[in-house]
């Protein structure tokens, strides 16, 4: 059997499904290869996400291929995931989780806190405006969309200080040396499912016995905790929001933001870590009710 694993065109997307791959191949002799596919995310760079659609923009061309039979697997970021998948698909893995992080890339290696006042920094994101607003309410927040490169390369063309990007794709992509500084994330709460690949297949696919090995428990645990969050508060790329879940022994401790009436509001929870759902929604709640 030949694995047909479909992706979007971009260079990290093609890395992040050739290290897919690997893991496939790791344990199982299969042959795979790529289907690669333009999202309408892909398409439209010219208009920010919650423009032009939301979050699913970068997964609907992909899962219609698994619909059609043209491939068996489909391997996304999870922050590109809504939090409400189609019932005929699953997620039938998620590896381990890279880090989870927010970079700050300077035009002239400045840390974004010494930038001058009134500096220029690259973003379309709401969640990463906002938090960078509320760090620095100074700065000019520019809005800019595409691919690592493409987002790298536009601070020179439009004269920026720097952008944000994640630190997960600039290390699968080896590209850690442009980094100027890192965010904690909690002072830069990541987007829900940061750093997490998600691999998804048809429900009673073959192909998920070839996949399923490669399933991360403690990811998929931190992973859907913070989209249960996400779902409690309908979250989608119109909305302020992030969240991140880390495990320490038994416990799940995750850290939330959300806009609520034009504020950002941040809250934390801890809990066991087998009552990772509920602490999402427990944790939604707490937000709501600030």
């Amino acid at each position: 059997m030949k694995l047909i694993l479909a992706t979007r065109k971009s260079i990290l997307a093609q890395t992040q499904t050739d290290l897919i791959i690997d893991m496939i191949k790791e344990k199982n002799n299969v042959e795979c290869e790529k289907l690669l596919i333009e999202t309408l995310g892909d398409k439209i760079l010219d208009k920010t996400l919650d423009k032009i659609g939301g979050k699913g923009l970068f997964i609907k061309e992909i899962e219609m291929a698994l619909l059609e039979d043209k491939a068996h697997i489909a391997v996304h970021s999870m922050k590109d995931m809504p939090y409400e998948i189609l019932e005929e698909f699953q997620i039938a893995a998620i590896p381990k989780r890279e880090d989870v992080r927010d970079v700050f890339i300077s035009a002239d290696g400045t840390p974004f806190m010494d930038l001058p006042e009134g500096a220029k920094v690259g973003t379309s994101s709401r969640r990463r405006a906002s938090q960078l607003k509320l760090l620095r309410p100074d700065v000019e927040i520019v809005p800019i969309r595409g691919n690592v490169q493409t987002r790298i390369r536009k601070i020179k063309e439009l004269n920026l200080h720097g952008t944000v990007l994640a630190s997960a794709g600039l290390n699968r992509l080896g590209m850690e040396d442009v980094v100027t500084n890192y965010f904690e994330v909690t002072e830069m709460v990541p987007a829900i499912g940061q750093g997490a690949l998600g691999v998804e297949t048809k429900v009673g696919s073959e192909a998920y016995e070839y996949v399923k090995h490669i399933d991360h428990e403690e990811s998929r645990i931190c992973v859907e905790a913070e989209r249960s969050f996400m779902r409690e508060l309908k979250g989608d790329c119109h909305s302020t929001i992030g969240a991140n879940a880390i495990i320490k022994g038994d416990m799940l401790y995750m850290v939330g933001i959300f806009e609520v009436n034009g504020k950002i509001v941040k809250k934390d929870i801890e809990g066991k870590k087998e009552d990772f759902i509920n602490l999402g929604k427990n944790l939604a709640k707490k937000i709501e009710m600030a």
